[in-house]
């Protein structure tokens, strides 16, 4: 795990079921909203203070994703991507990195064919039977209640660079 960690330049994640429960909530105007854990947000400024890129591959399209993603500056951000594998092969292509130096964490069967190139495969704990067996992380969290957060540390720690993250907030800038 330390090798795999080590090697991680960037985290691609899925959205519903992975950042939200899975829910979709749709309003009388048919306006979607979706809840978010500030723990996982912040899982992914720590992520991006050690210099590990951030980005987003989801199936469906919302407001409310992009909304999120500007609010924790992830500049890379697909959405409406049907065949998910389209994007992360141009992302890796435009960012010049390997598989190998990806993560992605993803809840089901359409995030498989992303889950069996990268270099840390990880999914939530209530991800589909299909997808638990076949990556190298099940969180102990499900989607949208800490388990993104979770990866994050466990990326950092594993990686060596959990103390250099963590000195700002020994020394007083806990800010996120």
């Amino acid at each position: 795990m330390r090798t795999r960690c080590a090697k991680i330049r960037l985290l691609l994640l899925d959205v519903d079921g992975v950042l939200t429960d899975g829910r979709i909530i749709l309003d009388d105007n048919g306006m979607q909203t979706k809840t978010f854990h500030v723990r996982d947000g912040h899982g992914l400024k720590l992520l991006q203070r050690a210099g590990i890129e951030v980005g987003i591959i989801t199936g469906r399209t919302s407001q409310v994703v992009e909304h999120r993603a500007k609010e924790l500056g992830i500049k890379y951000v697909f959405q409406g991507a049907l065949d998910k594998l389209v994007p992360y092969q141009q992302l890796i292509s435009d960012l010049g990195i390997k598989d190998e130096e990806v993560a992605y964490i993803g809840d089901d069967v359409v995030d498989l064919p992303i889950l069996r190139r990268v270099g840390l495969a990880a999914t939530v704990a209530d991800g589909v039977d299909e997808v638990r067996c076949r990556v190298d992380y099940v969180a102990t969290r499900p989607g949208g209640y800490g388990a993104v957060r979770e990866v994050c540390d466990l990326i950092l720690k594993q990686s060596g660079r959990w103390d250099e993250v963590m000195a700002r907030y020994a020394a007083g800038e806990d800010r996120i």
